[in-house]
């Protein structure tokens, strides 16, 4: 299989990695010209012992590293909206910003990030766990719990406090959770699926959606209702029993990036 072969799937997803890293898409798509011509030229070479997608993702970190990771301001028409994710990621510091990236955008496993930055593991768990200490300081909002289960609500509670958001609200039935929301519009929606008078937590979330638009996540021990392919499956979905980092990792990812989101008032 040709050089080209191999890299042109991972194309579009660099891209807008660039684009996220550096706060402009031509910018970013600068870097990844850099280095798919450094690749070309042989000046860089392809990690035969990684993906093809991690060996180019550690090229474009080499040629953006090694030219000083410039980050020029967005122009006019490629600059991100003020409030924006893209603003939000400028603010962060930059090793942070693309472990993070890597992990929560682009899905690379914090291993892989590992190889791409160049760094060992730790550090890049590091990375995260600052990264996601600025989301959660910036972010605070207010949450509606949607589950039936006192124990797991509890504790569901108890992580959605320790990141500084507040709980406006635990509803157990769908119509309880469209009430919540009638008398205060949450930040964000975290979701059971079955509950306690038999109602649907994909329902609840349907009601609340058709007239607020706030980010959702799933937390279910069916994740085989939502995972059909029948209807537009949910961006955030987080299986029964969770692990605690898990379900910070998800709420920090979701108000980050709902792209209509507004910091509510404290």
């Amino acid at each position: 299989m040709s050089l080209l072969a191999k890299l042109a799937p991972h194309l579009p997803y660099i891209r807008r990695y660039a684009r996220a890293l550096t706060g402009s898409q031509a910018t970013g798509d600068n870097y990844v010209r850099v280095a798919l011509e450094a690749i070309a030229t042989g000046e860089r070479s392809l990690d035969n012992g990684s993906s093809p997608r991690v060996a180019l993702y550690r090229v474009f970190h080499a040629i953006w590293c090694g030219t000083g990771a410039n980050l020029e301001s967005p122009a006019d028409d490629t600059a991100l909206a003020a409030g924006d994710a893209g603003q939000r990621l400028m603010r962060m510091a930059p090793r942070s910003r693309q472990a993070f990236l890597l992990t929560a955008l682009e899905g690379f496993t914090p291993s892989e990030a590992a190889v791409i930055l160049g760094c060992d593991f730790t550090e890049v768990e590091q990375l995260i766990a600052a990264a996601q200490s600025e989301i959660d300081a910036e972010l605070a909002t207010d949450i509606l719990i949607i589950e039936d289960e006192p124990v797991i609500a509890a504790d569901i509670e108890a992580l959605v406090k320790e990141l500084g958001h507040r709980v406006t609200d635990i509803a157990a039935t769908r119509g309880e959770a469209v009430a919540a929301v009638q008398r205060q519009t949450p930040g964000l929606v975290l979701a059971d699926i079955q509950l306690a008078d038999g109602s649907s937590g994909i329902d609840a979330v349907k009601d609340i959606l058709q007239r607020h638009d706030v980010p959702v996540i799933f937390i279910t021990a069916f994740p085989e209702r939502l995972l059909t392919g029948e209807r537009p499956e949910p961006t955030f979905l987080i299986t029964k029993p969770f692990q605690p980092e898990t379900v910070k990792a998800a709420i920090g990812q979701a108000l980050f990036f709902h792209p209509r989101r507004t910091r509510q008032a404290a």
